[in-house]
């Protein structure tokens, strides 16, 4: 019965690998001879622990295990899912759900906030863009997948979950104690006007109703004369890559390439173009970024930066740009396979390097505070009374804004 079950599972897994190889019509054979060598190589293996390993082990776990491995092995954002994992990516997609509200990738071998989700447990306690999580509740983070440490900060409303923080900035740990909540995301944060004329628009995330939610925003503040725009995008994970080009599109003239990806084969190459009506042309824009700025908000920011439409301010941005898709395999399971990467209207990459501001202004920084220092959790309380007239990059956007309308109209 074992040496029919190695049989199954060697075959099974060359199946795979032929599958594979057969997809590479145009490698040369010298390539195809040696990855059947090296389906030679991992059918033996799996034979030797089928065969000689201390425990029994189930050939589904080594199966899973190898893709997992393999997965990973490539960049940090793929990965191999099995069913509960790929039903996790899911519950995603819904915009409602159970946890702390946390953006979190893999980068450099650890578990790192890209940033927390504004008005969530996350961002009251005081977690950061860039925070190192390494240990989540007891649990180190090193050896987990980034499926299972996101499975681990879910679960019921209402319960704690600890994390251990590791903050280079600070060169010191942090220990946060977060209820989790139901996390509800409001993609238009706030939209005012805020000082005359500048009309101010907090955007959180690019969602399916960004693009009319914004639309209704900048019709709002027209009504009150808005003059001015600031777009701030700090602490924006991306979302939808559609909406985010949409959102570029209000702002550039018609037809202007907003972002292009490359693959590895160039026919899978795409191209996103402006695609508004009337456009907003005239309105002086400043757009603010810092380090939990991702994806689709620098998309945005590389495009009205690459024409001229905006001045970009604040600090560098994650640099998360790179696209995945997601291919459902007939077990439930799925790959999370990078299979592009975005690069901006003139060209620049922005994965891995991020979008540099034009004006580059740090974040405020409070006074020193002992309590706040022994207790994280108080570190933001401040931030949910203030408003972004005492935020002092929206002020200095402000100041810019005043000159270029003094100047222009001199």
């Amino acid at each position: 019965m074992r040496k029919k079950i190695i049989l199954i599972l060697v075959c099974s897994a060359a199946g795979l690998f032929i599958f594979i190889s057969m997809a590479l019509s145009g490698a040369d054979n010298k390539k195809k001879e040696d990855l059947y060598r090296q389906i030679e190589l991992f059918s033996d293996t799996l034979t030797i622990v089928q065969s000689e390993y201390v425990d029994e082990t189930k050939p589904k776990d080594l199966i899973y295990g190898a893709l997992k491995g393999m997965l990973g092995s490539l960049d940090m954002h793929s990965q191999f899912m099995d069913p509960d994992a790929y039903n996790e990516l899911k519950v995603d997609t819904k915009g409602k759900f159970g946890g702390l509200g946390i953006e979190v990738t893999m980068k450099d071998g650890l578990l790192t906030v890209i940033t927390p989700i504004e008005d969530t447990p996350a961002w009251r306690a005081g977690i950061k863009p860039l925070d190192k999580i390494i240990k989540i509740n007891n649990d180190i983070t090193r050896d987990m997948t980034l499926s299972d440490a996101v499975k681990k900060m879910r679960g019921k409303p209402g319960e704690a979950v600890t994390l251990t923080i590791l903050r280079e900035a600070e060169s010191k740990t942090l220990e946060f104690k977060i209820i989790r909540d139901i996390i509800k995301i409001k993609d238009v944060k706030e939209a005012k006007i805020i000082n005359d004329g500048i009309g101010y628009i907090r955007l959180n995330e690019f969602r399916e109703d960004t693009a009319k939610n914004i639309n209704a925003a900048l019709n709002a503040l027209t009504k009150e004369k808005m003059n001015a725009l600031i777009l701030d995008l700090r602490n924006n994970p991306g979302g939808l890559l559609e909406i985010a080009v949409e959102v570029a599109g209000k702002f550039i003239p018609k037809g202007k390439l907003v972002v292009y990806t490359k693959s590895r084969k160039e026919q899978q190459d795409l191209q996103f173009f402006s695609d508004s009506n009337q456009p907003i042309l005239d309105l002086p824009m400043v757009v603010l970024i810092n380090e939990g700025s991702a994806s689709g908000s620098e998309i945005v920011a590389a495009a009205l930066q690459d024409y001229k439409r905006a001045i970009i301010m604040g600090k560098k941005s994650f640099g998360k740009g790179s696209v995945q898709t997601v291919i459902p395999l007939g077990d439930g399971s799925a790959l999370k396979l990078t299979t592009s990467k975005y690069f901006a209207p003139k060209g620049a990459e922005i994965h891995g390097k991020g979008v540099v501001p034009d004006i580059v202004v740090e974040d405020a920084k409070a006074d020193p505070d002992p309590a706040k220092d022994a207790n994280p959790q108080e570190v933001s309380k401040d931030a949910e009374i203030k408003g972004p007239e005492s935020d002092i990059q929206v002020m200095r956007a402000v100041d810019l804004l005043k000159a270029a309308k003094f100047y222009k109209g001199s």
